[in-house]
C-alpha cells in the first residue's frame, strides 16, 4: 500500500539507482592512479583480464578490456605489486564498484627486482661475472681502503673487527652516501679515487642491510663496472646474509655481512699468534732433539777416536797382517796341490798321446780301412759285372741289328740321314740307302706305289 509520503517521493528501480550512481561515480573521480598488489586474477576467452587490487586492509575489483591488455608491456600475475592507471565506475548489472584499468606497471619492489635480474643477465652475458677476473686476495693486507657511509653502522662493525683482528693494518676510509640518488656517482668516484690513489692493497665495499630499493646504489651499472674494473682487489659487503647486490657478483670477494668482509680480509692475529706458538715450540723441540742427536753422535765419534789411536791401529794392522800371511800360505798350498795334481793328469796325457802309440793306432786303423775298401769294391764290381750284362741282354733284344739279321733293311735318305718309314717321304728318282746285316745299298726310286707288296721267300733278292 503507497502512502501518501510515499507518493510524493521518486521510487527507483535498481537499474535506475546503479545507473545515476555510476553517472555521479564516473563524474567525481578523474582517472587516477592506484598502487596496489594483484590477486583472483581471471582470463578468459574474450581477453579482457578481471583481477583484484588490494592492499592488507581493503581491495577492489578491476576490469582490463581486451584492447588495452594488448598494450600491456608487463604480464600481470596474481601477487605482483603494479600501478594501476583508470577511472572509477560501477557495473550495473551487480551493483558492483570497479576500477576500469587503462595500463599496468610494475610498482616497487617488483619493479626493482626485474630491473636487477635484468643488469644482473646483462653483466652475466658480457662475462663480468666469471670466476677467471677474480684477483686473488693479499694474505697480510697492511693498508685497506673502505667505500662505505662514515656515520653508519657498517662502518663501526668493520673497524671493531680489523682492531680485533689484525691491528697493523691501516685503515683509509672513503666516505660516501650509500642511499639517495647521489649515492652511486659517489661510490664511483671513490673507488675512481681508491685506484688513481693505489695505496690500498684491499677494497672493501657495503653498507647495512635494508630493502631492495635500499640498496639501489649498489645495483647500479656503473658502480658494477667500476668495482670490475678496479685493479685493485675488491670485497662486496652489502646487506645481510640474504641480501645480494650486482656488487657482490662483479667483486673479487663476497661477504655476506661488513664485519665478515673484515674477516675475509685480514688474517686472525689470535690465530697467527698460536700458529707462531706452536711453530716457536715446534722450533724449540726441533732443536733440543738435534742437540741430543749432535751430543750423541759427538759421544759416538769420541769413542771411535779412542779405537783409532795409532798403538790401537798399528795392532790392529799386525793382526790383520798375520791373517793375511797366514791365507795367503794356505792359498799357496792349495795351488802347489793343484798344480801338481794337474801336471799328473798332463803327464797321463801325454803318455796316451806318445807318438809310437799313436802310429800303431793309426796303422791298424789303416789296415782296417784298407780291407774294407777292397770289399767294398770287390762288391761295387760284381755289381757292375750284373748291370753291365742285363744291359747287354736288353741292348741286343732292342738292337736294329738284330732285326737286320733277320733279313730286313734300314732305309734312310742319304741327304738328310731321316729313317723312311713312309712312301709319303720320297718321290721317284730320288736315292735311297737301304742298311743290311752286312752292308749298305744305294738305289734310285723308280715308281712309288701304295699297294703292298707279298712277303718274299727268305733267301730271295728284293727291288725297291
Amino acid at each position: 500500500m503507497v502512502t501518501q509520503e510515499m507518493a510524493n517521493e521518486y521510487i527507483y528501480t535498481p537499474r535506475e539507482l546503479n545507473r545515476e550512481v555510476r553517472l555521479h561515480i564516473e563524474m567525481g573521480f578523474p582517472r587516477i592512479l592506484l598502487e596496489a598488489e594483484i590477486s583472483n586474477l581471471s582470463k578468459p576467452a574474450s581477453g579482457h583480464l578481471y583481477f583484484t587490487l588490494k592492499d592488507d586492509k581493503a581491495q577492489i575489483r578491476c576490469a582490463l578490456f581486451r584492447a588495452s591488455a594488448s598494450r600491456l608491456s608487463i604480464r600481470p600475475e596474481n601477487g605482483m605489486k603494479v600501478l594501476a592507471r583508470g577511472r572509477i565506475s560501477l557495473y550495473e548489472p551487480r551493483g558492483d564498484f570497479q576500477l576500469i584499468v587503462d595500463s599496468l606497471r610494475e610498482a616497487g619492489e617488483g619493479l626493482l627486482r626485474r630491473q636487477f635480474e635484468e643488469l644482473k643477465k646483462k653483466l652475466q652475458d658480457e662475462g663480468l661475472f666469471d670466476p677467471s677476473h677474480k684477483q686473488p686476495l693479499p694474505p697480510y693486507p697492511l693498508q685497506i681502503g673502505v667505500v662505505t657511509s662514515p656515520g653508519g653502522a657498517a662502518v663501526r662493525d668493520i673497524l671493531q673487527v680489523l682492531a680485533r683482528r689484525w691491528p697493523v693494518a691501516k685503515v683509509r676510509l672513503y666516505p660516501v652516501s650509500v642511499q639517495g640518488t647521489e649515492a652511486p656517482h659517489e661510490i664511483l668516484t671513490a673507488l675512481q679515487a681508491a685506484n688513481d690513489q693505489n695505496w690500498a692493497e684491499i677494497l672493501i665495499v657495503g653498507r647495512g642491510g635494508g630493502s631492495l630499493e635500499d640498496l639501489l646504489a649498489f645495483n647500479d651499472e656503473a658502480v658494477a663496472r667500476a668495482v670490475f674494473a678496479s685493479a685493485i682487489p675488491v670485497i662486496s659487503a652489502v646487506g645481510h646474509e640474504t641480501d645480494f647486490s650486482i656488487c657482490d657478483f662483479v667483486a673479487d670477494l663476497r661477504a655476506p655481512t661488513p664485519s665478515a668482509a673484515a674477516e675475509l680480509a685480514t688474517p686472525d692475529q689470535a690465530a697467527l699468534k698460536e700458529s707462531f706458538s706452536r711453530a716457536q715450540r715446534q722450533l724449540l723441540r726441533r732443536i733440543r732433539d738435534r742437540l741430543q742427536r749432535d751430543t750423541q753422535g759427538l759421544d759416538h765419534l769420541s769413542h771411535r777416536l779412542r779405537q783409532r789411536h795409532p798403538a790401537t791401529r798399528l795392532a790392529e794392522q799386525h793382526r790383520h797382517l798375520d791373517t793375511l800371511q797366514k791365507a795367503l800360505n794356505k792359498s799357496l798350498q792349495q795351488q802347489l796341490k793343484g798344480r801338481e795334481s794337474l801336471l799328473a793328469n798332463l803327464a797321463k796325457r801325454l803318455q796316451q798321446q806318445h807318438p809310437g802309440k799313436r802310429l800303431n793306432d793309426m796303422i791298424i786303423k789303416i789296415n782296417n780301412i784298407r780291407h774294407s775298401i777292397d770289399k767294398y769294391i770287390l762288391f761295387i764290381l760284381n755289381q757292375c759285372k750284373q748291370a753291365l750284362r742285363d744291359l747287354a741282354r736288353t741292348l741286343n733284344a732292342v738292337s736294329p741289328l738284330e732285326t737286320i739279321g733277320r733279313g730286313y733293311a734300314v732305309i734312310t735318305s742319304p741327304q738328310s740321314r731321316e729313317v723312311i718309314s713312309s712312301i709319303e717321304q720320297v718321290q721317284a728318282g730320288e736315292s735311297i740307302t737301304s742298311q743290311l746285316k752286312d752292308g749298305r745299298l744305294t738305289s734310285t726310286i723308280e715308281k712309288v706305289s701304295t699297294k703292298p707288296l707279298k712277303p718274299a721267300k727268305p733267301g730271295s733278292g728284293s727291288r725297291t
